[in-house]
């Protein structure tokens, strides 16, 4: 099962967050259908937002989303997470696969692309305003850019390990599905704290070099067996009594389904309705199909302003604010609410 640990090392100078997401990526990549390269992007991202969750976030009701676009083929990868341990995720173009790097790993990095930037929000609901920061990549492989943004945006020198593997063709799974071949996926955040000596950063860092490879090592021991390895000699002191489940798990329901529904004109609705019976709408963040019926179309009645120009809705009377007077539409016309 997917879970969580966190802990402290060289008296608490040292913070320690460390994940083993081997199902819950599993489980990302079938629901995406996503090959191995861009899966293995979508992988490190989920990890990589459970990490940070409990790095950035207080509140059990705040979330952090992480946007990564590099200008590469992949077309960017997003995931969004909370301290509830719950994940959701997607890439733009989950079918995307490149040849192996000259080292034979996956080249990550080229499908990520590395002429863009790493953004993280943290979503304060139902309180407060949502607090974006954003710094430009460093690699497009994502561990590295994550702990850039750890070191420029909010000052903090970390170590970041992030991987997902996938059995090779000798074991017998060659041409199956990523989701299928997912052998091993995880990661750990190693910070310094205020308090922490140059000897233990030292020793630390030492370590880290000495490590290998996250998914082999978590393929011969456990996460606590992960974490003794890398504070070796830092005594390692555990904070959570019992390992935090983590999953995918998406926000997606009908009602959201029917408001996606919403933004097509009555007109659209009416064929939909009249050709199927209605329409079908997939939740980009899991994959989730939901039908929406004529029945529940009927229901999107009252007041509605769209844009003259291009039919984009602006306003629809009981729904929340879509679009503001003054703001730019997406084809470049000013908003006219109260015209």
């Amino acid at each position: 099962m997917a879970h969580l640990l966190r802990g402290v090392a060289a008296g608490g100078t040292l913070r320690v967050i460390a994940a083993d997401t081997t199902d819950l990526v599993a489980e990302a990549l079938a629901r995406h259908d996503a090959a191995l390269t861009a899966g293995a992007a979508l992988g490190r991202t989920l990890t990589a937002s459970l990490l940070l969750s409990h790095v950035l976030l207080k509140d059990h009701r705040d979330r952090v989303t992480v946007k990564i676009d590099g200008g590469g083929p992949l077309g960017g990868v997003i995931a969004d997470a909370g301290l509830d341990g719950t994940v959701r995720g997607y890439a733009r173009a989950p079918q995307v696969e490149l040849p192996p790097r000259a080292d034979g790993k996956l080249d990550v990095g080229g499908a990520v692309g590395r002429d863009g930037h790493i953004e993280v929000i943290r979503s304060h609901a139902p309180y407060g305003d949502p607090y974006a920061s954003s710094v430009e990549l460093a690699s497009g492989e994502i561990a590295e850019d994550v702990a850039t943004f750890l070191a420029r945006s909010e000052q903090i020198a970390s170590a970041v390990l992030l991987g997902v593997s996938f059995d090779d063709a000798t074991g017998g799974t060659n041409g199956a599905p990523a989701a299928r071949r997912v052998r091993r996926a995880g990661g750990v955040i190693l910070q310094a704290l205020p308090g922490a000596e140059e000897a233990a950063l030292t020793l630390l860092e030492a370590n880290v070099r000495a490590f290998g490879q996250l998914t082999d090592a978590l393929a011969r021991q456990d996460l606590l067996q992960v974490m003794e390895e890398l504070t070796w000699g830092l005594e390692l002191e555990l904070l959570t009594q019992q390992a935090l489940p983590l999953a995918f798990r998406c926000r997606c329901s009908d009602e959201k389904a029917l408001a996606a529904v919403a933004y097509l004109t009555p007109s659209e609705r009416a064929e939909m309705v009249a050709e199927a019976g209605g329409a079908e709408v997939v939740c980009h963040w899991c994959g989730e199909a939901r039908f929406v019926d004529g029945a529940a179309m009927a229901t999107l009645s009252g007041h509605e302003v769209r844009c003259p120009d291009c039919g984009a809705l602006w306003y629809r009377e009981g729904a929340t604010t879509m679009v503001r007077d003054e703001e730019r539409c997406a084809c470049g016309r000013k908003v006219a609410l109260t015209a």
